[in-house]
């Protein structure tokens, strides 16, 4: 929530005239709502949202600065660099200070985009670099009797090695490995470079505000020209003062040292709502840009949102497609942006948008969310540019075929299931192993799926053959590395994607994005449903296998945890 508070700020403090707003973030902040719901109920903010305050925030001229507290914060790796980013266009109109009471990896990537980071004397700092972890149930399943069929192209395809296997492989570390320390990498260029693009006056910050910290003095303390380098996330640093000393922040204050609380300001917070209203109003009639998501699971069909059980968000080809369809039919649609945070899915869909992306007679942008591989990617391989942050997991360009088996856990409990019929008919059955004609069958399936994926890719990124299979046998890639091998074409995030669609599409840089059709209900009609117990039961199957009779998959595995 935004408050506007008036200014208690250094020797400013009695001018009363003067107005802070407090943003306050916490939590997860996903792309978008997959539920129109938890929209209503605003129970969750969403990163759409958010940046469209800080947007609303620049065009209040009765605003002297913004202090944005960051506390218990969530948000994945690319997310933080997108809050980043809109901080920093904030700081353009409007002076913005960052609260950090808890010091960590990603509160600093946040606060990256701006020139002044303060932290409490208190404050609790931890910045231990990068990790990734994986849980693997091969064991814990096989001693219970359930083994796992796991056919994948190539190596580096890790979607259901956690099932199958015990323990991680070289190629699975190698992969991991490379992503850390091009997140390693990027992290401190982006706290390095982003926030110290000017120096830090203090003016205006108070007593003991301490000399001006330029980019050029933080950066030093990284290079260690004329002292010894120290690495940041080598040095164990415990509270503020080191942090102020090492230039990762300005320094060393409390919240209401920059803004104290008071009354709230209704006049200013209509003036708030209504400049947010206004900035939403004048897209009708305007030519513009359509945002197409393609979030959570790829299947084939319809989308579905988020359900209450497991079920996951699924985007789903039938939906995606009449999404792009009706832009390109949409005269005052002149390009489309097609964001994507996906793991893929369905190797069968992924195919079928990437074809209509491909066919489409507007310029496509692609941008990428916290992930955007295997049928992530294959998705938004032929879009005309293709965007993604230097944290985005991207790549895994392979295919996987698998399944339970239950044989060993029947013979245990005494379940005894018995078939009559064509062996190939039960290919899907978790009741038995593939045969080996099946395994062959299922292998010349993946290698067709497989050169698919290939050639779309080639023809998209202007790449042979041979080099897209050189990037892809299944292996990932941070957003940072696919742009230096050209699976990326531009670093940035949706703000990067939007000024790109603009570009190609011949519209100005304040050309606004149009919202996207919405379903209604007629006067009169009734509204159909289903049985409710027949729709928790069909939620609970969708979140074991959302993929309906479809066995082949370019799917990157979700339970992959950045910490």
């Amino acid at each position: 929530m935004t408050k506007l508070l008036r200014a208690a700020v250094g020797r400013d403090a009695g001018d009363d005239a003067s107005a802070w707003a407090v943003v306050d973030l916490h939590g997860a902040y996903p792309t978008r709502h997959g539920r129109q719901l938890e929209a209503l109920l605003g129970r969750s903010e969403t990163l759409e949202s958010l940046t469209d305050r800080l947007d609303t925030l620049a065009r209040l001229d009765s605003l002297q600065g913004v202090l944005v507290r960051v506390i218990n914060l969530t948000a994945g790796l690319v997310t933080c660099e997108a809050i980043a980013h809109a901080l920093g266009r904030l700081q353009e109109h409007r002076r913005v200070v960052v609260y950090l009471p808890q010091v960590g990896m990603r509160s600093l990537l946040v606060a990256s985009g701006v020139r002044e980071v303060v932290a409490p004397e208190s404050a609790d700092v931890m910045l231990p670099g990068f990790a990734a972890e994986r849980v693997f149930y091969g064991e814990f399943l096989s001693r219970r009797g359930i083994g796992f069929e796991n056919l994948r192209i190539r190596e580096y395809k890790s979607a259901l090695t956690r099932f199958s296997d015990d323990h991680m492989d070289d190629f699975e570390r190698e992969q991991l490995t490379a992503y850390i320390d091009s997140a390693e990498r990027s992290w401190r260029s982006a706290v390095t470079r982003e926030g110290a693009g000017e120096a830090v006056t203090g003016e205006g910050a108070g007593e003991g505000a301490g000399e001006a910290v330029t980019g050029e003095e933080a950066a030093e303390a990284v290079r260690g020209e004329g002292a010894q380098a120290v690495d940041w996330l080598d040095a164990g640093f415990t509270n503020a003062a080191q942090l102020v000393d090492a230039g990762l922040i300005t320094r060393v204050a409390y919240d209401d040292e920059i803004a104290a609380p008071a009354d709230e300001d209704w006049g200013r917070s209509i003036a708030f709502v209504r400049a947010q209203l206004a900035g939403r109003l004048h897209v009708k009639k305007q030519e513009g840009i359509a945002v197409i998501p393609v979030l959570g699971t790829i299947v084939s069909g319809r989308s579905r949102p988020a359900g209450p059980l497991l079920a996951g968000q699924t985007s789903g080809s039938e939906t995606v497609v009449a999404a792009l369809r009706r832009a390109e039919r949409d005269e005052l649609t002149k390009a489309i942006v097609l964001l994507v945070d996906s793991g893929g899915g369905s190797a069968l869909a992924s195919d079928v948008i990437c074809r209509a992306v491909a066919r489409c007679a507007k310029p496509v942008v692609a941008v990428m969310g916290e992930v955007a591989a295997s049928g992530g990617y294959y998705v938004l391989a032929r879009a005309d540019h293709v965007v993604a942050s230097p944290f985005t997991v991207t790549g895994s360009i392979g295919v996987v075929v698998g399944k339970p088996v239950l044989t060993d856990l029947n013979g245990r409990i005494g379940r005894n299931p018995e078939s009559v019929g064509r062996d190939m008919a039960l290919f899907g059955s978790p009741n038995r192993p593939f045969t080996e004609a099946e395994r062959a069958w299922a292998e010349r399936m993946m290698d067709e799926a497989y050169g698919r994926f290939l050639t779309q890719v080639a023809e998209g990124r202007r790449l042979s053959r041979e080099r897209v299979d050189d990037l892809g046998r299944g292996r990932i890639w941070s957003g940072a590395d696919a742009h230096e091998r050209g699976l990326v074409d531009e670093l940035g995030d949706l703000s990067s994607a939007l000024a790109a669609a603009r570009r190609l599409a011949g519209l100005p840089d304040d050309a606004p994005v149009r919202p996207p059709s919405t379903s209604f209900a007629l006067p009169g009609v009734p509204v159909f449903g289903k049985d409710p117990a027949a729709a928790v039961a069909s939620a609970a199957l969708a979140a074991v296998w959302p993929f309906g009779d479809e066995r082949v998959l370019t799917w990157f595995d979700s339970a992959l945890t950045i910490r």
